[in-house]
């Protein structure tokens, strides 16, 4: 039973689009998540379980082998900072990109030109300090959770450091994407103990997911 695989994935778009990729390698969930309540969910494989956490605890639940691998955004890893994990392959799913957003009204580009101080509401803290220290902006970081799109309409921020796929969300509070920071994509990462340990096991299932990757660009 040693041999036993554990996968981690987050609810929601993830776990939706690695399904395909879990099936090319011959392995089926047996529950669904957004109807089950279990946070382990059995697969048709006795020897490969899923774990349901959150987005952002994928890579510690890999990096300290509580999950053998894992699926997980890469602004979530940029965050993370990717301590003791292979990152092996982008699966090139739950594509988006990273942006500063700014109310309508908001000057955005006369701001920087000019060297003032913008306060910059984000989940990424990490990815917006990185970036705003590359353009040589001055910044005050102030760390959300959610509902990133409310800050700067109540006054709370000048800009937003955000995920963005259709805009819409953006345009329905009436701001503007200014700035694309990079482009996003979920990868697989693996815990390094168990790409020595498990290799055999492991290595078939990491083949799948990468030719199954492959086939969708």
């Amino acid at each position: 039973m040693s041999q036993q695989l554990t996968l981690a994935l987050s609810k929601g778009r993830i776990f939706e689009e690695t399904m395909p990729l879990l099936n090319a390698a011959g392995i089926v969930v047996t529950e669904d998540p957004e109807t089950s309540r279990k946070l382990i969910l059995q697969t048709n494989d006795p020897g490969v379980r899923v774990i349901i956490v959150r987005a952002s605890d994928v890579p510690t639940y890999v990096q300290y082998g509580a999950a053998d691998f894992g699926v997980a955004g890469k602004d979530v890893l940029l965050e993370h900072g990717g301590e003791g994990l292979y990152q092996p392959i982008d699966l090139n799913i739950a594509r988006c990109r990273m942006s500063v957003a700014v109310s309508a009204g908001f000057n955005y580009a006369s701001a920087v030109r000019q060297g003032a101080r913008l306060r910059v509401a984000t989940k990424y803290t990490e990815t917006a300090r990185q970036h705003f220290a590359a353009k040589g902006v001055h910044v005050d970081l102030i760390k959300l959770y959610g509902s990133m799109e409310l800050a700067p309409l109540v006054g709370l921020s000048d800009a937003i450091v955000d995920l963005v796929s259709t805009g819409s969300t953006l345009r329905a509070n009436n701001l503007v994407e200014v700035e694309e920071i990079m482009q996003i994509s979920s990868r697989l990462v693996v815990n390094q103990a168990a790409m020595k340990m498990k290799r055999e096991r492991l290595q078939p299932i990491l083949a799948a997911f990468e030719r199954a990757a492959a086939a969708t660009l």
